[in-house]
């Protein structure tokens, strides 16, 4: 049909024409929402970029309590299966520091929780005041 009759059509509809091959003979038009149209596709390129794997940090102390610790473990299962890679921090204050051991049965139960989704990257080491370990998800 005519360019100017395609256009005419457009205008009652409230919608673009929107050229869609211009290379063949004669040239594709679609009558559509052109604003709609692009949003749709950066949304289509942003769902096939592969997803970027991040550090995500979870903190304890040594005198938190075993639900708290449950909490953390739930979070960081969620984080794991989300293929991020899990920080297990538990800081020190103080007098705690001479309670290493606690600090180490902590983190040992944590990484035992999450063994199955998980493995230890890095294993348990204390660095200053902190004790830490790295989980990364299963591949």
């Amino acid at each position: 049909m005519p360019t100017s009759q395609a256009l005419d059509l457009a205008r009652e509809a409230q919608l673009d024409l929107v050229e869609v091959a211009p290379a063949e003979r004669p040239p594709v038009c679609k009558i559509m929402d052109y604003g709609k149209f692009r949003y749709q596709q950066t949304h289509k390129k942003a769902k096939n970029r592969p997803h970027q794997q991040k550090l995500k940090e979870i903190r304890v102390r040594p005198k938190t309590g075993e639900h708290d610790v449950v909490t953390k473990v739930n979070q960081a299962r969620k984080f794991l299966e989300h293929k991020d890679k899990v920080l297990v921090k538990v800081l020190f204050r103080g007098r705690e520091l001479q309670h290493i051991e606690e600090g180490r049965r902590i983190i040992a139960g944590i990484l035992e929780k999450l063994a199955d989704l998980s493995k230890v990257e890095k294993s348990p080491s204390m660095e200053g005041k902190q004790m830490t370990a790295m989980l990364a998800p299963k591949a």
